[in-house]
């Protein structure tokens, strides 16, 4: 299977019983594709989506020669329950339609994205895991319950488990879309158009650097002034997005901890001491809520893992560096010498 720019691929999931117990009756996980699957199906490459992304804005960084090569390998990009594409509050019937009634977690994405490779594609074993922020949550929890299908993980700006102080950020972020006039307490009655530009402006001053602003490198990339960038890019990317998409996606996030496991049970050393693929954090120095400390813990109890922090002022966008080359060469490097 082949794919370009396109809605994407769809696979099926009758009766799919969700981690939380509730049972989604035709569950969707929406895919694409992109290079040659081997004979040897031995070539494939899986990369999950992060929080607010869809397939196609990921793109970038696949194709010839790119961060994941599609003259070698065949990448596989899922789209993770809540964004929109896959189940989500914004595409699911009654009674979950707008709701958070179908709490999605990590364990549900690994889930469907495992009968995808493992069943409709027909592959025993992926040759890595790339993910970047969720998507790196996804990756981490992939090597933790199938360590036989994993042989490599790159995780850019992801923990194991999400820290106490990025609950604080996600609270921050639920709490600024959930104060517009249009929540009734279960879903949004309208456009939250105020809650939508709050949140925006709110995860701004998180996902970049101080040394971002104090440099003022917004100007680097095409925009005059604070404002500008503020408005075109932060808030003009969330108000395309479904709020209730938004908010099932924090739940995602807030409940992200690969140790909630029958077999682990929390316990966090035994689940990562549990990995057996080889595994590169990559931690972005200026990442505030993702940050170096905390991934170097997690590093510390993945048998053999490798950390290569990313020095850059893009704060939390360093790991998906669209408009910052330097960022984006570091991590083709890091990746392609993984994949040697």
């Amino acid at each position: 299977m082949t794919g370009t720019a396109t809605v994407g691929h769809e696979l099926r999931l009758p009766q799919f019983v969700l981690q939380r117990g509730v049972t989604l009756p035709d569950a969707r996980l929406v895919y694409q594709t992109y290079g040659q699957l081997n004979a040897e199906r031995s070539n494939a490459v899986l990369y999950p989506t992060s929080y607010g992304a869809q397939h196609p804005d990921l793109e970038w960084l696949v194709g010839p020669g790119k961060i994941l090569d599609t003259s070698r390998y065949f990448v596989i990009l899922c789209n993770m329950f809540g964004n929109g594409f896959s189940s989500s509050p914004s595409n699911l019937p009654e009674p979950f339609a707008g709701t958070l009634r179908a709490p999605f977690t990590h364990a549900d994405n690994v889930a469907a994205q495992h009968r995808l490779i493992v069943e409709e594609l027909g592959i025993e074993r992926l040759a890595l895991i790339y993910g970047w922020s969720m998507g790196g949550q996804q990756a981490l929890h992939w090597a933790v319950t199938h360590p036989d299908r994993v042989e490599r993980v790159v995780a850019i700006c992801a923990t194991a488990r999400t820290t106490p102080h990025n609950r604080v950020f996600l609270e921050g972020l639920r709490s600024a879309l959930q104060a517009d006039p249009h929540w009734t307490g279960e879903r949004f009655a309208g456009r939250p158009l105020a809650g939508l530009r709050a949140f925006a402006r709110v995860y701004a001053g998180w996902a970049l650097s101080q040394a971002f602003y104090r440099q003022e490198t917004w100007r680097e990339v095409g925009y005059a002034s604070l404002e500008d960038f503020l408005l075109r890019d932060w808030e003009a990317g969330f108000l395309r997005r479904d709020p209730a998409n938004l908010l099932s996606m924090i739940e995602t996030w807030l409940q992200s901890d690969v140790s909630d496991t029958p077999r682990h049970r929390g316990d966090l050393d035994a689940a990562l001491g549990s990995i057996r693929a080889r595994t590169l954090l990559i931690p972005a120095q200026s990442d505030l809520y993702f940050t170096e400390e905390d991934i170097r813990a997690d590093a510390a109890r993945i048998p053999g893992c490798e950390v290569a922090t990313l020095v850059s002022v893009w704060g939390h966008r360093a790991g998906n560096p669209l408009k910052s080359p330097a960022d984006a060469e570091f991590l083709r490097s890091m990746v392609h010498n993984l994949l040697k």
